[in-house]
């Protein structure tokens, strides 16, 4: 927590600024992009997904008042891209954003940088079938272990409801990975 306080100061320092980005970036780089990568799907569009939230928290550090941990802030901003991403995505192919998702996932197979075996392919797809709000929620416990307090930060979300959307969430997925 301290460290996050002393990065804090000198990601708000002109002198600073850039050395304290690149600790920035190498800190949370792979988190942001695991997280991203299972709303985006896709490896090059998370690349793109990743760097435009980068960019976002680069010039809006300034205005980070530290009332949430920085990592949630961070992650509440990849979250946003990563849906703005799916959303523009939908809007040019005119189609709605779980199709877009559906397409990716089923795209997985031909991804070089999918590393999984057809149990985790179903798993995707399961997540892809659920909407948005539960896969998010389902993504940030099931492979993040964030904690509810924490994800109710990010989503802007009660306890309660995000508690109820993941059980929600894994009965649906349970029920898919059943059926198919």
């Amino acid at each position: 927590m301290n460290h996050e306080k002393e990065l804090l100061s000198q990601l708000k320092s002109t002198q600073s600024r850039e050395s304290a980005f690149r600790e920035l970036i190498s800190l949370y780089k792979e988190r942001l992009y695991w997280h991203i990568r299972k709303i985006v799907i896709s490896h090059d569009d998370t690349d793109d997904v990743l760097q435009n939230t980068f960019i976002k928290i680069f010039k809006n550090i300034e205005k980070f008042k530290g009332d949430s941990k920085l990592y949630s802030w961070m992650y509440r901003i990849a979250t946003n891209e990563a849906i703005t991403f799916l959303n523009k995505n939908a809007k040019r192919l005119q189609i709605t954003s779980e199709e877009v998702q559906n397409h990716a996932v089923n795209n997985l197979r031909a991804d070089v940088y999918f590393e999984g075996d057809e149990i985790q392919l179903k798993l995707q797809q399961a997540i892809a079938a659920l909407p948005q709000k539960q896969q998010l929620v389902f993504n940030m416990k099931y492979f993040d272990d964030i904690k509810y307090k924490d994800m109710s930060e990010i989503l802007k979300t009660s306890e309660g409801a995000l508690k109820a959307s993941y059980h929600i969430a894994v009965k649906k997925i349970e029920q898919y990975l059943i059926g198919n």
